[in-house]
């Protein structure tokens, strides 16, 4: 199949009918609008939601719940898991940049290393925050950390 051969399915397209042309085409007259009503003018078009004069399902419904616009979201990355990239990759540095590249973390995620695990390696470890835990795992295991 290429883009020249290309064609509708059988059936699929059916021959538009010719609205508002005179009384003789069966289609003629109020042109199947119908009589009177905003449906029937030219330029209707219905709002998003709009429920034929019912108060929208939208402005019903109560607002609820509060988000805070100056929390700042980290990504959980576990020491555990830090020690497997180091054993898989052979780093003894790990950046945000390796977690990036190992598909862990997404370019503008801060990455925050949380002490779920244990570790046997000396590590340097970068990453934007660190849990007391994990702080004390790393440096208990002769390596250090660097806060980006």
């Amino acid at each position: 199949m290429e883009l020249s051969n290309l064609q509708p399915a059988v059936g699929s397209n059916k021959p538009n009918r010719r609205i508002g042309r005179g009384p003789g085409s069966g289609k003629g007259g109020t042109s199947t609008r119908g009589h009177k009503g905003a449906k029937s003018r030219s330029g209707y078009s219905k709002k998003v939601g709009f429920e034929g004069g019912q108060m929208p399902l939208q402005r019903r419904v109560p607002k609820g719940g509060f988000k805070n616009f100056n929390r700042v979201e980290y990504k959980a990355i576990n020491v555990s898991l830090l020690e497997e990239l180091a054993e898989n990759k052979g780093l003894e540095v790990i950046t945000v940049a390796d977690l990036i590249q190992a598909g862990y973390v997404r370019r503008r995620q801060l990455v925050k290393v949380l002490g779920n695990g244990t570790l046997s390696k000396k590590l340097e470890v970068e990453a934007h925050a660190f849990s007391k835990k994990a702080e004390e795992l790393i440096t208990q295991a002769g390596g250090s950390i660097k806060k980006v």
